[in-house]
């Protein structure tokens, strides 16, 4: 097809996930190919992959190894069941997840996506309680404005405002515990607000003990509700609370997993020990659609039995377990290894922590949130009282089609805008990307206001 024609079928044919398709008909962009941190579109235009293609690009674009993996496995099969059945790249990389996770999580479950890793875990977590006979156990506890995928049970364990709205109807009823949010905390000391929340947590936990199942939480940062960042130790305290009242602790570690904070997973920053984590996105380094549900021996033996016992976990899907995922993974893996890819992030996030004070100082910015490779810019109207901008005048996304234009491509959180490069990102890399970030947050924040 020619460039126009594409056009013409994407406007007419595509239905694109979490766009309004009349933004998408106004800025369309198609993407024809990639190398290294850039894209390239239909027409040429090549732009720095500023969001790691929705988070989970980890090595760049074409990455040789990861290539020859595939093309490796395809010479042997493409896919077949794991339903009663398994395969050669799903053992091996079950084995190497179990050595890279924390030391307690002994069983992968293969799925095909973050969003349905957590339904696993909430199936898991639920099952488990009632195959131990603790039949009251149903609930689950989340956090004011966490997200942990778009499904109906992952909506129903996150605290999104949209979807409770839209979808409310179709979701069951978990309870809400406050974040420990600081930007615009009447508080500025962290040990005060984490102890704040924790203290609103272990009064959920001590009154609904008995019929809580788990409660879900993000490893360390929000990613969709902002980027919000934990205060130290607030995590472990999550997890210390969760074993003094016999509760699961299921953490997400879909958008923090595989080196994104500095560590390979964000738990080990502070030795926390999920009995369910989640992991996704980064697993085959941005290649294919690859999930997993880590879990205990003890969760896994409450399933263990015979067929008559009814204690089968019943989930599955028809591409669980992919063999070119599973190799793609493996190879990915390996890369981390012979690239002492950890240490280098370490260096990277040190830099882009220097690089972004230059942005921190801007008129219009809020407050500047980083973990590792995850930074949330907050873009506000009046930096000194946090006043943010009209919701209507939608800053954040028009920030970053002017970056779109600069050459560089995310996605804002309303109005914060998301900077998330590839882990192999060079520092002439993220110098540029960071350069960008400043002049389209500049013009487009200015601009707005010289006319209001």
């Amino acid at each position: 097809m020619n460039q126009q024609t594409l056009l013409e079928n994407s406007k007419k044919h595509l239905w694109l996930p979490f766009t309004q398709m009349t933004d998408y008909e106004r800025d369309p962009l198609i993407i024809e190919s990639g190398e290294g941190v850039r894209l390239r579109d239909i027409y040429g235009n090549e732009y720095l992959d500023g969001y790691s293609s929705l988070w989970l690009n980890i090595h760049g674009h074409r990455k040789k190894e990861i290539d020859e993996a595939i093309k490796k496995q395809l010479d042997s099969i493409a896919h077949s069941t794991l339903l009663g059945a398994s395969n050669v790249p799903a053992i091996e990389l079950a084995k190497k997840l179990v050595e890279i996770t924390p030391s307690n999580l002994t069983r992968t479950f293969y799925s095909d996506s973050g969003a349905e890793s957590v339904e696993i875990a909430i199936k898991m977590a639920y099952q488990y309680w009632q195959n131990k006979g603790y039949t009251s156990k149903r609930k689950f506890v989340t956090l004011t404005n966490g997200y942990h995928g778009d499904t109906v049970g992952a909506i129903s364990v996150g605290a999104i405002d949209l979807y409770h709205r839209v979808y409310g109807s179709l979701m069951f009823e978990s309870i809400k515990a406050p974040f420990p949010l600081v930007y615009r905390h009447e508080n500025e000391h962290l040990d005060v607000i984490r102890d704040e929340a924790l203290d609103e947590l272990h009064k959920i936990f001590e009154k609904h003990n008995e019929e809580i199942a788990a409660i879900t939480v993000e490893a360390l940062i929000q990613g969709a509700g902002g980027m919000n960042i934990m205060p130290p130790g607030y995590l472990k305290g999550v997890e210390k609370l969760c074993r003094k009242f016999n509760i699961l602790l299921i953490v997400d570690e879909v958008a923090t997993g595989f080196g994104r904070t500095g560590k390979m997973f964000a738990v080990e920053h502070e030795d926390v020990q999920p009995d369910l984590m989640t992991i996704a996105k980064g697993i085959t380094g941005g290649y294919l659609p690859i999930a997993a549900t880590m879990a205990t021996e003890e969760i896994y033996d409450a399933f263990y039995g015979e067929y008559e016992d009814f204690k089968t976990f019943f989930h599955g899907h028809s591409y669980t377990g992919n063999q070119l995922g599973c190799a793609a993974a493996l190879a990915n893996l390996k890369i981390y290894e012979q690239e002492n890819l950890i240490d280098k992030v370490q260096e990277k996030m040190a830099y882009i922590a220097f690089e972004l004070q230059d942005i921190e100082e801007l008129k219009h910015v809020g407050d500047v949130r980083q973990l590792g490779l995850m930074c949330g810019i907050e873009l506000v109207m009046d930096k000194k009282t946090k006043k943010p901008f009209p919701w209507q005048e939608r800053i954040g996304y028009k920030s970053t089609l002017r970056m779109r234009q600069l050459g560089m491509l995310t996605r804002p959180l309303g109005d914060v805008v998301v900077f998330m490069p590839p882990l192999a990102s060079s520092k002439e890399e993220l110098s540029e990307m960071i350069s960008i970030l400043k002049q389209g947050i500049e013009e487009t924040t200015e601009a707005f206001v010289s006319v209001n």
